[in-house]
């Protein structure tokens, strides 16, 4: 099975942008030497702890950093972006570093309203979104005759698309068209068991795609030793209780127990959000895995892990590797 690595290039308390860029660098680099398939990267406006909101951007610094490893998004927020554009920007990529960029879209603006605003996308009330995707896909294919719109670098690319989503729609357009299809569980797990199997029932056979082929995310949060694996978590905790309040931040520092910085309501709130992951010493990850595998049945596993201390960081993803590889048939 692959696993493969979700990041946000998260902007650390104390940090800036310019460091979380270097960060992903560095990680991606340990990423590739530790065997993780794709290393995608996921587009957010206006958070101030976030810093690959121009995803294309970072998708050519990633893949420049790397050599073998496939480097996308995880995901390109369409609604935001004309289609040509797109096809544009990730056939650039696809032409410079070869057959190794992916095209993750999703339909949600990944931002509040007003920034989505701000993008300058069509703003009116119809959903276009699976009309978007087509139009996406014939810019990256091959040219037909008596075409009069052309996406220069980008046709004959075909660079894979993929659909993202955190519910049931884009498991039945996923299907639909015969495409990849990766769930959000990692931070959206309540429709994680009836998407896949939505996906799996109505899938059409496509000319990119013969059989279902699901993407699983989780969070993996890894130490040593398991209470400082906990203590790393709260970080990404901290961090969802302030988004969800209204107060994004850079990614805080961890803390000793999140109960004493977050009302218990939001904790719990929180934890069931990132019910989907494992946390740990390498053996309770890889238990915890597992389960999760064996319960969800996933083609491959998409990794996320938003830690303060970026050498906790690259050493949690080097378990999330170990742990893989181990659970390998």
């Amino acid at each position: 099975m692959h696993y493969s690595l979700l990041d946000l290039a998260p902007i650390p308390e104390g940090a800036d942008a310019a460091q979380a860029m270097r960060n992903s660098v560095a990680l991606a680099r340990a990423a590739e030497a530790l065997g993780f398939h794709r290393y995608w990267l996921a587009e957010h406006h206006n958070m101030p702890g976030i810093a690959s909101s121009a995803t294309a951007v970072m998708i050519g610094h990633i893949a420049a950093a790397t050599t073998r490893m496939r480097v996308g998004s995880g995901g390109v927020m369409l609604p935001n972006h004309a289609p040509l554009v797109i096809a544009e920007q990730f056939g650039t990529l696809a032409t410079i570093h070869g057959d190794r960029i992916d095209l993750g879209i999703g339909r949600a603006p990944g931002t509040d309203m007003e920034t989505a605003r701000a993008l300058r996308r069509n703003m009116a009330a119809q959903d276009t979104f699976p009309q978007d995707v087509v139009e996406l896909m014939a810019y990256l294919g091959d040219p037909e005759p008596g075409q009069r719109l052309h996406a220069i670098p980008g046709e004959g690319t075909k660079v894979p698309v993929w659909i993202l989503g955190s519910s049931l729609y884009g498991a039945q357009l996923a299907a639909h068209l015969g495409l990849p299809y990766a769930f959000a569980s990692h931070f959206a797990p309540d429709a994680l068991s009836e998407a896949a199997e939505v996906y799996r029932r109505g899938f059409q056979p496509s000319a990119v795609l013969e059989k279902p082929y699901f993407m699983m995310a989780m969070n993996i949060f890894a130490a040593d030793d398991a209470d400082e694996a906990v203590r790393l978590k709260t970080s990404m905790q901290q961090a969802f209780v302030r988004l969800r309040s209204g107060m994004p931040s850079k990614l805080p520092r961890p803390v000793a127990r999140i109960e004493d910085v977050a009302d218990r309501r939001w904790i719990s709130a929180v934890d069931h959000a990132l019910s989907v992951s494992a946390t740990g010493t390498p053996d309770m990850v890889r238990d915890q895995t597992a389960a999760l595998i064996a319960r969800y049945q996933p083609d491959e596993v998409m990794i996320s892990g938003q830690i303060h201390d970026p050498a906790a960081r690259i050493r949690s993803f080097e378990i999330a590797a170990e742990v893989m590889q181990g659970l390998a048939p």
